[in-house]
């Protein structure tokens, strides 16, 4: 039975007693347990099921990479399920629930599928599934929706009650990674004065070194630690962070971190995750090495453990997992475990040495203990059903017959260590295969290359192969110099700090015990704990044609589990290579992706939650537009007025106000919304022929044009006014909802395609307030405040001056949306709602008026100019809107331009914009479809033409509206037909699309 020691557990507090529960029963560990350290202490082995099969599941490992161990934590809107008990900290009241299971974790029905294993193997569901048809929907799916996921999702009516966020951190160096090689390499790499950040996954700092012993600068291990930190901790360049995953790592040096600031203190104010966003030169991957299982029948009976995790178990918390333990190896390494165990009062009934000869020095001191060693042996098999009950040991070279059979209730195993190369490998570092510690590790001739061609990650310590403590120093100091010296720093003259610990002979890779296992042994020796995956199945992957390793993956599931096969993946790797004939190096990896385990929804959403999870953009007038009846209407991530409406005034008369009286007096709208790009930098100009389909680059310093974008595939997608601010700066206006589309249109360009050229685009969007002062008495109001000229002379339409109007510095642009005298003026965000205010008192007698959004449709309806979205809907070119005069033919080449040449783009017989009046004045409904003679292939009527925008035109008395018509611009004055929703049909004749002052007269005054 597992039981907590009397003594060892260096990481507990046994002063301070903590009481959990687990399925209901309580339990109690000490301050500084896990809570897979406080379950074993109160001999809960058993702690969940396998997915596939519901077998019996107990703790494996002591860390991250923990297959089994996952439970529901917390209740309520703090529940969270698939949490790692090997990664979470006991604290008071934490109740946790086994997962995968029905009705009970000791009694699950699920676990019948152990007894139909033989017709369940790898793929099982590519065959099974598709015979006979009819049982899919009313059998095979019903049964694989309720077997799906594992644990339970979260109660959605229930909001989360946490809070998260994200931090943004720049260094020159990040260590990922708190061993001694981690704070060997920030040491190396603080002392040539870079910025260097730590991050470290647990809240403890050393790794294993001070479980594994050896010495460090002639003290134990645990000593250089503590003084390594405090002099990292005094440097004002070092920051150290606990608790903090390296997540993953991307280009130019973007890292992850997953902080797990309150997870041990639920419901302690301040965040619970941070998600760090970090930016650093270079990066040193100090993540250390995992070990390896050994694949024997019976491998996944709880009370079957790495001896790495047993050990961290016995001197970390002072807990065993047996009273009587088998060890089983191929390397040294897990000679510690005995002679710990041993130490401990445990009793090591055998060491299982995989090799003919056994091991070096570690041999002889576990025999010198009285620990029975046998060289050449193996496991045949493990019996016991919720945890072990007997060990069957064979000749390592036989096929399994049972020598001898020994009562156990814990076997400790250890097939070799691997470097954790997750992160080196995320943005393309490549692995070598290293034949003497069988394991691939970083190969440093190929590491991730940054913008420059160089490197930007450095592996060190074991994460790079050295398995040895002395190695693990020396690779880590001259990693961390190395990093700061590739940062731009001089790296400083130092000694590695010296390290020893007991000599090992080499490894011996035994990817199956024992080496000629047959068949019923091979079908009961699991690699992928968590998705059942045997060695069977691999081969049986092998058999079926499946030779590459991510079709094998995908066919069995191996690796696929939450824990990303970081148990698994090289044993497997090893049992397909074998059983294909090649070699592991010829086999390959599978692909390593972030994140390197599981980060929480919250962190990623940060602070982005509640009313700030799509914050609602105002304008600097916000307000004041609220407090005079604004009518709200969203427009992008914005809120617009789509009218002011009165008291005792409907929505459409306050419309019909409000465009007469722009029409006949002065109209204010605030058009803040707009987008403002400034697009700037030495090949500017170039580069905004390319984006637009006119010319821009011989426009003239404080004039405007109006601008068309559109598609790689020449579709239609921004239209604004691009005003020309000195020899290498355009300012871009967009459509409201276009700005942040628009700017990251630009910049994917200008990141994939034209990565060299001289370019900076930024998006000043809320940086300044505009109002567009519009109507005949526009220009008399802008003089009344005084300031700078705004005569026809001064400032000629489609030109902009800057200067003052009354007391505001502002940007005044003459070009208009309405046919009106207009000026769209600009001005500090912070200035606009007082600037505002003045152009309304100043307007007084002019009769001024505020507009909104549905005013300034119907004005520009009017004059028929096209809105994006309304007369574009991802398939409409330019061409087709009558815009052709805006595609310059003097430029080679613009966006779009080549898929317009297409025979189906350039074919003449498109849909074109036209005008249209009904017959009877009445209003067209929005989106209604025209008609034409004879059916289609379905029955149904042909389809000649769309509307497109549609209003009552107030200036007009009579609706109005624009559509795309076939063939459209050589059917003006035919009648068509438009059938509504309602039954009825509305008839409209084809006209000029410009319904007002078609000469432009009235804006040019």
């Amino acid at each position: 039975m597992s039981t907590r020691l009397a003594n060892q557990g260096r990481l507990i507090d046994r002063s301070k007693p903590i009481e959990f529960t687990f399925n209901g029963n309580r339990m109690t560990g000490y301050e500084g347990d896990t809570l897979a350290s406080a379950l074993l202490a109160n001999d809960q082995m058993m702690v969940g099921r396998s997915f596939k099969y519901h077998r019996p599941r107990g703790l494996v490992a002591s860390g991250a990479e923990e297959p089994n161990a996952l439970v529901g934590l917390g209740n309520g809107n703090r529940f969270e399920p698939n949490q790692r008990v090997t990664t979470t900290e006991l604290f008071a009241g934490l109740s946790a629930q086994s997962q995968n299971h029905w009705p009970s974790l000791e009694f699950d029905v699920g676990a019948i599928n152990t007894h139909l294993s033989r017709f369940l193997p790898a793929g099982f569901y590519y065959k099974m599934f598709m015979y006979p048809k009819a049982f899919w929907k009313h059998v095979y799916e019903p049964i694989i929706r309720h077997s799906a996921g594992l644990g339970k999702a979260p109660d959605k009516e229930l909001k989360d009650a946490d809070q998260y966020e994200h931090f943004y951190f720049f260094a020159d160096v990040v260590i990922v990674g708190g061993g001694v090689a981690g704070l060997q390499a920030a040491k190396a790499a603080a002392a040539t004065g870079a910025k260097v950040l730590v991050l470290e996954q647990t809240n403890t700092w050393g790794g294993r070194a001070p479980v594994d012993g050896g010495s460090i600068d002639d003290a134990d291990p645990q000593a250089w630690i503590e003084k390594t930190l405090a002099e990292l901790a005094a440097m004002d360049n070092v920051t150290l962070r606990t608790r903090c995953m390296g997540s993953g790592v991307y280009d130019h040096g973007y890292v992850l971190g997953y902080e797990r600031l309150t997870d041990h203190t639920p419901g302690e104010a301040g965040p619970r995750h941070r998600l760090w966003r970090i930016r650093a030169k270079q990066i040193v991957t100090a993540t250390g090495a995992i070990e390896r299982p050994l694949s024997f029948a019976g491998n996944d009976v709880p009370g079957v453990m790495l001896a790495g995790a047993m050990r961290d178990y016995v001197v970390n918390w002072g807990v065993t997992p047996g009273k009587r333990v088998v060890v089983v190896t191929n390397n040294d390494d897990a000679y510690r475990t005995a002679i710990t165990l041993h130490k401990a009062g445990v009793e090591v009934t055998r060491i299982l040495d995989a090799r003919p000869a056994g091991g070096g020095a570690l041999m002889e001191d576990a025999r010198q203990l009285g620990i029975r060693v046998e060289p050449g042996r193996a496991i045949a098999k493990v019996t016991g059903g919720k945890r072990v009950a007997k060990v069957a040991i064979c000749a390592q070279d036989g096929e399994g017959g049972a020598q001898e059979e020994i009562a156990a209730d814990a076997v400790a195993m250890s097939g070799g260590w691997s470097p954790v190369v997750h992160l080196w490998s995320h943005c393309g570092g490549k692995l070598i295969w290293d034949d003497a510690q069988a394991h691939f590790r970083p190969d440093a001739s190929r590491p991730p290359l940054g913008a420059d061609g160089s490197g930007f990650v450095i592996a060190a310590g074991s994460a790079n192969g050295a398995m040895d403590l002395g190695g693990v120093m020396a690779d880590a100091s001259a990693a961390g110099s190395a990093a700061a010296e590739a940062a731009g720093f001089a790296a400083k003259t130092g000694t590695a700090p010296v390290a020893s610990d007991s000599d090992e002979v080499p490894m011996q890779p035994i990817w199956l015990m024992p080496a000629k296992a047959d068949i019923k042994l091979r079908m009961k020796t699991w690699l992928d704990y968590q998705n059942d995956v045997k060695v069977s199945d691999v081969q049986l992957a092998a058999r079926e044609g499946y030779e590459s390793v991510e079709h094998t993956k995908r066919y069995t599931t191996l690796g696929m589990a939450t824990d990303q096969g970081k148990l698994s993946n090289i044993n497997g790797l090893a049992v397909l290579a074998d059983t294909l004939g090649s070699e592991i190096p010829q086999v390959g990896t599978t692909t390593f992706r972030p994140p390197y385990t599981p980060i929480s929804m919250g962190a990623i959403g940060g602070e982005a939650r509640g009313e700030i999870f799509q914050p609602v953009r105002k304008t600097p007038m916000h307000d004041w537009h609220d407090a005079n009846g604004a009518d709200w209407e969203p427009v992008g991530h914005w809120r617009r007025a789509y009218a002011f409406v009165r008291s005792n005034e409907s929505v459409e008369e306050a419309v019909a106000r409000e465009v007469t009286n722009t029409r006949k007096n002065l109209g204010l709208l605030d058009a803040s919304t707009l987008g403002k790009l400034i697009v700037k930098g030495a090949d500017a100009g170039r580069f905004m022929d390319m984006m637009y389909t006119n010319m821009m680059s011989n426009l003239k310093v404080g004039k405007c044009r109006y601008g068309l974008m559109c598609s790689e595939n020449g579709f239609l997608i921004d239209d604004g006014v691009v005003a020309r601010i000195d020899e290498d700066t355009w300012l871009c206006h967009t459509t409201t909802g276009g700005a942040e589309r628009i700017h990251g249109h630009m910049e994917e360009w200008l990141q994939t395609e034209w990565w060299d050229w001289k370019v900076y685009v930024a998006n000043v969007t809320e940086q300044l307030a505009q109002v567009a002062v519009v109507g005949p008495n526009a220009r008399k109001v802008l003089e009344k405040l005084g300031g700078m000229d705004v005569s026809k002379e001064a400032l000629p339409f489609m030109e902009w001056r800057d200067g003052k109007i009354g007391e505001f510095d502002c940007r005044a642009y003459r070009i208009s949306f309405s046919g009106e005298l207009s000026y769209e003026i600009a001005v500090p965000a912070s200035q606009g709602m007082a600037f505002w205010q003045a152009l309304l008192e100043a307007g007084k007698e002019f009769g001024v008026m505020p507009y909104g959004t549905e005013c300034l449709h119907i004005l520009r309806a009017e004059k028929g100019f096209i809105m994006i979205g309304d007369e574009t809907d991802g398939t409409v070119i330019p061409q087709d809107l009558g815009l052709s005069w805006a595609i310059s033919k003097k430029k080679d080449d613009f966006l779009g331009k080549r898929a317009q040449l297409r025979s189906h783009m350039a074919d003449p017989d498109r849909w074109q914009l036209v005008g249209l009046e009904t017959v009877d004045g009445s209003v067209l409904p929005d989106g209604a479809y025209a008609t034409g003679n004879g059916l289609n292939a379905n029955g149904q009527r042909n389809v000649i033409g769309r509307v497109t925008s549609t209003y009552h035109s107030p200036t007009m008395n009579k609706g109005i509206a624009m559509g795309l018509v076939h063939n459209g611009r050589k059917r003006t004055d035919e009648v068509i037909e438009f059938p509504g929703t309602d039954g009825t049909i509305y008839k409209a004749k084809i006209v000029d699309q410009v319904f007002y002052d078609k000469e432009g007269e009235k804006q040019n005054v």
